[in-house]
């Protein structure tokens, strides 16, 4: 019989967490969970093609985990990342901005380049694999 130490063991890999959230947006997140007319897991967060920038960033009500979703907890919130944005949001923290008439979403992602003149859409480049191993 063989037994291995704590100290050779081989350690787990860690796992590489895509987005993270600030305590405001999960705050917000919780609360649009709350007031939503039926139950919903978390929000499901995405890119997609348009606007004058190139790309835009999609959010929905996610009732239910796709099989291939990348699920992120954070401060008490479920994010679901559509697979096919993973790479456009490494990196990328979430956050809420208020002012006196309106509460947006904002995200703070290391993989834009640009941005167009009204916000509502942005030029973001894949990360390369490699920027895993960083985490």
């Amino acid at each position: 019989m063989s037994v291995v130490s704590s100290a050779t063991a081989p350690k787990p890999a860690r796992r590489f967490q895509v987005m993270s959230l600030t305590e405001a947006a999960a705050e917000r997140i919780r609360e649009v969970i709350a007031g939503a007319q039926k139950p919903i897991l978390g929000i499901r967060v995405g890119v997609k093609n348009g606007g004058c920038a190139g790309m835009s960033y999609t959010m929905e009500y996610a009732e239910a985990k796709n099989p291939l979703d990348e699920v992120v907890e954070d401060k008490g919130v479920q994010i679901l990342i559509d697979p096919k944005a993973v790479l456009f949001l490494l990196g990328t923290e979430m956050d809420v901005k208020t002012d006196t008439f309106a509460s947006t979403f904002v995200f703070k992602n290391p993989n834009e380049t640009s941005a167009c003149g009204c916000g509502e859409s942005v030029a973001i480049t894949p990360a390369a694999p490699e920027f895993l191993a960083k985490g």
